[in-house]
């Protein structure tokens, strides 16, 4: 087991209930918590369920950064609930414009050493300031708003040990991508990365922030980075010296897994469509023609990030081919950018300048032509996140994203022949914060308008199961593929007719979609049941993939594997996760079948199995063995039928 770690330190000091044994369930103290306007109607919603007056965190804040297009009411009406029941609830609010989430916590309110818990799954870019920060879907986020511990499995631990010195033309955004091409973004359930050696103090917290918010590809609960000299110049420079704490790893701390890198060795990287962990070398794609870029997200959206560009781009034109659009991340960052110079330098270029929002990255917006090359500067490229559905999104690094906007192709940006622009970090951020709004005690009406639904709550497990195959999916299967975003965003306040898109992109035309599968089955009095294959659930935290088919009557989900933040949105919901206890009989379960899961109640409690009864449509019967891996409190909130009846 490791120990002297800095991840040992911080939960050490936060950990409420459960052992320090790798794997074991842990009750951790939040000191933080954030919401994103996607996910955090449904969070408050939920707290509200709870009866709770005022949050027991030492600081929340509810962001708006996701739902920005307001194509209809929907959106706007998310964001006057969300403004009015933070006022209530004494939580701070991030007005849409403000930037994204993640940028500006990084920015404003992180802080070594603290706890922070988000409803969005790149939670984990407070890392890179010495913060425990990780993803999680919004009933947790409730819960810990609540006062009530995080529960989790206590980690293991693995060392990044960083050496040398990155190359002109080679980013942070590389050592991410070359840790999913080591890890890649399945089997990593349980691990959080942490970053130490002789290369740290050439990081900065922003590539340090690029590191972690990326981590979340590779699946792994959170990566931090420890909190030194450029945790406290940053923090200095945000005005915010007295935050800082110094945290480091003891010197004969001990990893249960060690990697090394040399930064001197990586070269520009690639995550090639259509996973973040499909990764080659800028080299070994040279000259693929480029129709789009777009430059921006969390990942890489700091202010070092588009000076960057902007040297580049500067007296030049975008190719002609190629359509660039550039995101900063945070009103900071483009107002910095503004005062600067460089936000009409970069106009100049033909750069198109989108609002300080997550934008193309969920797919609100910028979808790429068919069948066209899109770099971005983003953290995914899931099949059709884009838009578009047969789209080619390539993830890169800035530097390489204004090479291809100028040359129109993908190249090294060695390849322009310009010397490398040395970006220096801010002396002093322009610290401006009158976008947010901060509770001021006075009561408050929560403004409800008539999309703003009330969270669906389930019925308690039933001693026996009879269900009904309604989908059977491969590997590596998303919550892009369960819940869309893009254009369907815009009804997570509302779980009726949401719902009504699960499983989207496997509805073909002529058939019956999943929703109406499933709603079939439920009116027959048959239990909704999901099958999957390994890394069930990969990507964001949207905790609506699991309150979606929940509603739609999905009582048990089976798969090889099942990422971590879905797991416990599906046990929050009252779905049962179960795992093959022989993977083989993947292969003997097909759509339509019927399963019987007999003394459902019972087995839980009694060990770690269940006997299953296959009902293939032909008539022939088969017999299957389903295991679990819940704790005896998580089997309480199965039985009840999720956290809001266990409560």
């Amino acid at each position: 087991m490791a120990r002297g770690t800095l991840v040992q330190k911080i939960i050490e000091r936060h950990m409420l209930s459960g052992e320090a044994l790798p794997g074991a369930r842990i009750g951790l103290k939040i000191d933080q918590t954030l919401t994103q306007d996607a996910t955090g109607t449904m969070a408050y919603l939920e707290l509200e369920a709870m009866n709770v007056e005022k949050v027991r965190t030492e600081l929340s804040v509810s962001y708006v950064d996701h739902n920005m297009s307001q194509n209809g009411p929907e959106n706007r009406n998310d964001h006057l609930y969300l403004q009015t029941v933070a006022q209530a609830k004494s939580v701070l609010f991030s007005r849409p414009g403000n930037g994204i989430c993640h940028q500006v916590h990084l920015e404003r309110f992180g802080a070594p050493g603290k706890t922070l818990l988000g409803s969005d799954s790149h939670t984990p870019t407070g890392g890179g300031l010495g913060m425990l920060s990780i993803g999680a879907g919004g009933l947790d986020v409730a819960l810990a708003m609540a006062g009530k511990p995080f529960r989790m499995s206590y980690p293991h631990v693995v060392g990044v040990k960083l050496s040398g010195k990155l190359r002109p033309w080679v980013s942070a955004k590389d050592i991410i991508l070359k840790m999913l091409q080591t890890l890649s973004t399945k089997g990593n359930v349980g691990k959080l990365v942490e970053y130490f050696g002789d290369a740290l103090p050439s990081l900065s917290v922003p590539e340090r922030a690029t590191v972690c918010n990326m981590g979340a590809e590779l699946g792994v609960t959170s990566s931090i980075f420890p909190s030194d000299k450029m945790t406290k110049a940053f923090l200095k420079a945000q005005g915010r010296l007295s935050d800082w704490v110094l945290l480091e790893k003891d010197p004969d701390a001990e990893y249960d897994e060690l990697i090394e890198i040399d930064l001197s060795t990586l070269e520009p990287l690639a995550a090639c469509p259509s996973s973040p962990d499909k990764i080659k070398s800028i080299s070994e794609l040279s000259g693929i023609p480029v129709d789009q870029v777009i430059i921006g997200s969390c990942t890489n959206s700091s202010y070092a990030d588009l000076m960057l560009v902007t040297e580049m781009l500067k007296g030049k034109t975008v190719h002609k081919n190629v359509s660039l659009s550039i995101a900063p991340g945070s009103r900071q960052v483009l107002s910095m950018l503004g005062k600067s110079g460089a936000l009409a330098s970069l106009i100049a270029s033909g750069a198109r300048i989108l609002e300080s929002a997550c934008g193309p990255c969920i797919g609100q917006g910028m979808s790429p032509a068919d069948n066209t090359v899109s770099l971005r500067t983003f953290n995914r490229n899931f099949a059709g996140r884009t838009g578009t559905k047969n789209d080619k999104a390539y993830l890169v690094s800035p530097a390489v994203a204004a090479t291809a906007a100028l040359k129109g192709v993908v190249a090294d940006p060695a390849s322009l022949g310009i010397p490398f622009p040395t970006i220096k970090s801010p002396a002093k951020f322009l610290v401006d914060d009158e976008m947010i709004i901060r509770p001021d005690g006075e009561k408050i009406e929560i403004i409800r308008k008539p999309t703003i639904g009330r969270p669906p709550v389930n019925t308690p497990m039933p001693e026996s199961i009879d269900g009904r195959v309604i989908i059977k999916t491969g590997d590596k299967i998303t919550t892009d593929h369960i819940m869309p975003a893009g254009q369907f965003l815009k009804f997570r306040s509302n779980i009726p007719v949401y719902a009504n898109y699960v499983f989207d992109c496997f509805n073909e035309k002529g058939r019956k979609s999943f929703s109406e599968r499933a709603l079939e089955a439920k009116g027959m009095g048959l239990s909704g049941i999901i099958v999957g294959g390994e890394s069930y659930g990969q990507g964001s935290s949207r905790e609506h993939a699991a309150i979606c088919p929940m509603y739609l009557g999905i009582r048990v989900l089976i798969a090889k594997s099942i990422e971590r933040i879905h797991a416990a949105n599906l046990l929050n919901f009252g779905i049962l996760p179960l795992a093959f206890a022989d993977d083989s009989d993947y292969g003997r379960i097909s759509e339509g079948d019927a399963l019987r899961i007999c003394e459902i109640r019972k087995s839980l409690r009694v060990g770690e199995t269940l006997g299953t009864t296959l009902e293939k449509q032909d008539g022939a019967k088969l017999e299957l063995l389903l295991k679990h891996s819940l704790t005896a409190d998580d089997i309480d909130v199965i039985l009840a039928g999720g956290i809001l009846n266990a409560c």
